[in-house]
Parts: C-alpha cells; sequence; structure tokens
C-alpha cells in the first residue's frame, strides 16, 4: 500500500525496531490488543466517570435525537416543546420521589443530606417547569397523560429504588447497613445517568444560545441546565455514588454497569418519544431515498495502518535463528532476517524524508483567505506523484513476497477496528428504508484483507475498490495490481461512481469519511465529507487551502436552524466545509438514526 502519512510509518519503525532488539519474532497476534497509558487510567477513574465514558453511544445518540438538534437550533415548535415539558414534570415527580426512597436506604448521615440536597434541587427544576406552564397558559400535568416511553422510564426507576432489582429484598425488610447502602448505591446509579446528561447537552447548547443571543426561544431552559448550579448537582450526584459504591464487590458493580446504561437508553429513548411535527436534518434516511456512501479503511476504519499487519505476517512467517537448524541454514537465516530489516527500514526512512520535503513545497505560496479547490488539487497532485514512487519502491524490493494468502485472510479477521465502525456498516447496510450504496475505497495494498475484516462481521456485498496482490498458488509474487494510490485515483473512483448515480436519481446524496492528506479531494466534494480521528498534517494542509473543519453535531444545528418548512435540506459540495466526529457513532447517527 502507498505510505499514506508519516504517522504509521513511525509506528512501523518502532515495531521492527522492537522486534529486532528482542532477538525473537513478533507475536503472531493480529488483534493488536495493546495496554495503553489511556487504558490503564481508566482502571483507576471513579465508577461513576468510567460509567460514563462507557456510555458514550447513548450519550451521542441523544444529543443527535431530532428533538434535541431542533431544541438546539431554535426552531423546535411550541407545541413539541410543550409536550416535552408535560412529560419532564411527569418524570421529575417519579425522580423526587426515587431521592426520597434513596434517602431512607442511605445509612451515612453525609449520604442522607446530600441526596436531600439533590431532591430539593429536582423540586425546584420541577418549579421552573412550572413557569414554563404559567407562560404557555397550560397544566401540563392535567393535559398530557405520560406516554410510553416516560412510564417505562419512571417504571424503572421507582422499581430500582424500591429494591426490586438483582434479587435484592425491598427496602422495608432491608436491615443491614450494608443492604442498604447497597439499595441507595443503586437507585443513586439509576438517576446518575440523568443528572448527567442534561448536564452535558446544557454545556453543548450553552454556546449556541450566543449565536441567536437573547432571541433564543429556549434560552431559559438551555440556561438552566448549563447553569454553574445544575453542574455542580450533577457533580455531587457522581460524587455520592462514587462513595455509595466502594464497598460494592465485582458482581455488584456490574448491576450498577447494566443499571446506568439502562438508564442511558431509557433516556435517548425519552427524547426520541416526543413528536416531532416538522422536518429535521437528522436522520438522512428521513429526507433523502437514496445515499451513497464511501468510506477510506486505513486509520479510518482500523485502529492501525494496514502495513504493520503485513509486516508482522512477514516477520512472524519468517524462520527465527532460534529454531531448530543446521548451523549454516541458521545463519542463512539470520541474514534473510537482518535484510528484511533493513529493507523496511530503508523504505520507512527514504519516505519519511520525501514526505517532509514535499510537505514544504506544497506549502510555499501564500495561504488563501477562502476556499481555493484548484489550488489544493494541484498541491496534492504533488503527493499523487510522491505515492506512486514510494508504491514502485516497494514492489521492487519485493518486502511483499512469499505471504500466505490464508494469513492475511487470517489476520483481517482479527484486525481490530474503530468503536462503532461495523456496528455502523451493519445498521447501514440493514436499513431497508435507507437504499445506501456503501463503497470502501483505500490504499491497502491488498483487498484481501479489506474483504476478510468485514465479512468476518457478516458484511459481504459492499463495493470494494483497493489494490490487490498477485500470487502464485496461496503466496503473494511481491507485486501489486495497482487500482487506487493517490488522492487523485480516490478522486476518479469517486465521480466514476457518482455520475453513475446520479443518472439514476437526482435526490442522491453522497457523504465521504476519511481520515487522511489523501481524502480531501473527496472529502471537499461529497454532499458531506466527515473527517474521523485528528490528523494534524490534514488539518494543516487542509486549512492552508482555505478549507474550514466543523464539529459535525454544530454543522447540523445550523443547517436545522436555517431550515425553512416545505424546503427540504440542501447540501453543497466544494463548499470548502467539512465536519468533524470523535466516533463512529455520530456518523450513525447522523444517517440512520440512534
Amino acid at each position: 500500500m502507498p505510505f499514506l502519512s508519516i504517522k504509521p510509518f513511525c509506528f512501523l519503525h518502532t515495531h521492527l525496531i522492537r522486534y529486532y532488539r528482542n532477538h525473537t519474532p513478533l507475536n503472531f497476534n493480529l488483534k493488536f490488543n495493546f495496554t495503553t497509558a489511556s487504558s490503564m487510567a481508566t482502571i483507576e477513574e471513579q465508577v461513576s466517570k468510567r460509567l460514563w465514558a462507557r456510555s458514550q453511544s447513548e450519550s451521542i445518540g441523544s444529543l443527535y435525537t431530532p428533538f434535541v438538534v431542533s431544541l438546539a437550533s431554535g426552531n423546535l415548535k411550541v407545541e413539541t416543546f410543550r409536550h416535552y415539558i408535560a412529560q419532564d414534570v411527569h418524570f421529575l415527580k417519579c425522580f423526587a420521589q426515587a431521592y426520597e426512597l434513596a434517602e431512607e436506604c442511605a445509612d451515612d448521615d453525609d449520604a442522607k443530606v446530600s441526596i436531600s440536597e439533590l431532591r430539593q434541587s429536582v423540586l425546584q427544576e420541577l418549579e421552573m417547569h412550572g413557569s414554563f406552564c404559567l407562560e404557555w397558559g397550560f397544566d401540563a400535568s392535567k393535559e398530557t397523560l405520560p406516554n410510553s416511553a416516560t412510564i417505562k422510564y419512571t417504571d424503572f426507576l421507582l422499581a430500582t429504588a424500591s429494591g426490586k432489582i438483582g434479587g435484592l429484598k425491598s427496602p422495608e425488610t432491608v436491615t443491614t447497613p450494608y443492604e442498604k447502602t447497597k439499595v441507595a448505591a443503586y437507585t443513586i446509579c439509576a438517576m446518575v445517568p440523568c443528572m448527567r446528561l442534561y448536564a452535558f447537552i446544557g454545556k453543548k447548547l450553552e454556546s449556541l444560545v450566543d449565536i441567536n443571543g437573547n432571541h433564543h426561544p429556549y434560552k431559559k431552559w438551555i440556561d438552566n441546565y448549563s447553569c454553574d448550579a445544575f453542574q455542580a448537582a450533577a457533580l455531587q450526584s457522581e460524587n455520592l455514588l462514587d462513595k455509595l459504591s466502594v464497598t460494592l464487590t465485582g458482581v455488584e458493580l456490574d448491576i450498577l454497569q447494566k443499571l446506568y446504561q439502562q438508564a442511558m437508553k431509557l433516556e435517548m429513548e425519552f427524547f426520541l418519544a416526543q413528536p416531532i411535527d416538522q422536518q429535521t436534518v437528522v436522520p438522512l434516511s428521513k429526507e433523502h431515498n437514496r445515499v451513497t456512501i464511501f468510506s477510506d479503511f486505513d486509520l479510518t476504519c482500523t485502529v492501525v495502518d494496514s502495513c504493520t499487519v503485513f509486516a508482522d505476517i512477514a516477520m512472524a512467517t519468517s524462520p527465527t535463528p532460534a529454531q531448530a537448524q543446521p548451523e549454516n541454514q541458521s545463519q542463512i537465516t539470520k541474514m534473510r532476517l537482518t535484510k528484511l530489516k533493513n529493507t523496511w527500514e530503508a523504505l520507512v526512512k527514504q519516505y519519511a524524508e520525501e514526505y517532509e520535503h514535499l510537505m514544504e513545497t506544497m506549502l510555499v505560496n501564500q495561504k488563501g483567505e477562502k476556499f481555493d479547490y484548484e489550488g489544493l488539487r494541484k498541491a496534492l497532485e504533488q503527493l499523487s506523484d510522491f505515492e506512486k514512487r514510494a508504491n514502485s519502491r516497494v514492489t521492487e524490493s519485493k518486502i511483499l513476497k512469499g505471504l500466505n494468502l490464508d494469513d492475511i485472510k487470517h489476520a483481517g479477521q482479527h484486525l481490530v477496528l474503530q468503536d462503532g465502525c461495523m456496528d455502523f456498516f451493519r445498521s447501514v447496510m440493514k436499513d431497508q428504508n435507507l437504499n445506501a450504496s456503501v463503497h470502501v475505497v483505500s490504499y491497502c495494498w491488498c483487498g484481501d484483507l479489506i474483504r476478510s475484516t468485514f465479512e468476518s462481521g457478516g458484511i459481504h456485498n459492499l463495493e470494494l475498490h483497493a489494490n490487490e496482490f498477485i500470487y502464485e498458488g496461496l503466496l503473494s509474487t511481491g507485486e501489486i495490481i495497482k487500482k487506487v494510490e493517490s488522492p487523485l485515483d480516490k478522486l476518479h473512483v469517486f465521480n466514476d461512481v457518482l455520475k453513475e448515480h446520479d443518472q439514476c436519481d437526482q435526490t442522491n446524496i453522497t457523504i465521504y469519511i476519511g481520515d487522511s492528506i489523501g481524502d480531501l479531494l473527496c472529502l471537499v466534494e461529497a454532499d458531506i465529507g466527515i473527517v474521523i480521528g485528528s490528523s494534524s498534517s490534514l488539518r494543516k494542509v487542509g486549512g492552508y487551502f482555505g478549507v474550514s473543519f466543523m464539529p459535525l453535531w454544530l454543522g447540523l444545528v445550523m443547517k436545522q436552524r436555517e431550515h425553512v418548512e416545505g424546503s427540504g435540506f440542501s447540501w453543497n459540495r466544494r463548499s470548502g466545509v467539512v465536519f468533524t466526529v470523535s466516533s463512529w457513532d455520530e456518523i450513525r447517527c447522523l444517517i440512520v438514526g440512534c
């Protein structure tokens, strides 16, 4: 494959150095389950922080619901907001009751005081809702019955607070301090997600009030959940949970995890249950009857660049001097390994040096004040030539010769993907209303690796545009059938597919998902270009030619705010705006919904 960026090859260089310093072959463990500093830090985190981190999918899902996006934009219909307030009144009354039950179970005086304070904040929240009702002249509790999502949520909360979870006794029969604390911990755990989620959404919406000034119709609601007092209350509830869970066992902590996730799911369902009688920008499947999705593979879908996979295969399948063999044969094997090492390192070094020089020559002219498509394309033409030269050096070196097709497929089956990536592709493929065409466009040297990766996840019908190994039997010859080597090659694939679909359906919307400089042309050509990850070189080159990077959720809120009912949502190609996301969950919510 072409050397996508300097980052993966620095990684490969480190990978190889570690191998030869140990004088033993790399473990042929292609799952790449590396222990990182961040994962070690997670072990030390407080229970509340860990549970919130594990609920990213639900928190993002709630943020991307049509209700929250429309509320954030300021054009949510008043009737919908009234209905929401009425449902929330029913919920908050239950919330206050659950706090009361938790306070009865708490054995610690400080915990009782904290729970009492949190209950008072809920009562104040109910007063705020009452002021909304007075402004609009209706009685929420009388005019609107709780819907099924509200009932499901309140039933769950009261059942937990009553000890009807995990085989616990009811509070009336709980006698020991430990049993009481456990019931209180479970109850608070079922309530913390609501507090943390609203604090999270409140802060997200707070900056949007500044955009609209004091004219945002729901400013009072946003102010309440973004204010310091509510943020402090959310933190107080988390600290309380941490304190109550200190003595819990592993099994009991697992119950906390289940309760927390269930509460998060119910919260998202609560938002989704609000009746939206208006056009909304999310999900795309609601407004567009055809979607064409393009995605890069390396470091967009995967955790590591696939070049490291081929390095692992080459190292793991080469005999080592330590294996039993005649002395002269052992010496020959050692020479082969040394040559393999030297060849990889030479390729890496040359790529790194030439890449650095290329970056300097690409950005020699004055930085543009606005989006300069032609300038960007000319710069990436240089990158295209550079990548093809690097590919030629790889094939000429024969470094890929002798790799076994079965090993490649095995590697693909165990390749670790970004969180939510496989779920995204499955959901898109299964959504019959979406009518999606899915294309993976990759520089990867070997399409068999990509096919085996997706097939292992049950995905068989996506279109793959990538290079291919040439084999003699099951062994690679070291030659590559070169199909997609450069940014221009990716753009040609994109345009060819687009011409075919545009002829069939003028309402087709195109989405391109990538992570590197090689994806830039396709990102700006698509109706919606999405960058996943945080490539500094991508932002540097894109910014130099006037490309703007905007968080996807913010872009959707702005699009919803500008929307005129009945006109449809329009997306402009070559606008120079590319959207950014932190996870595949955001992209799934955009296209198929939460």
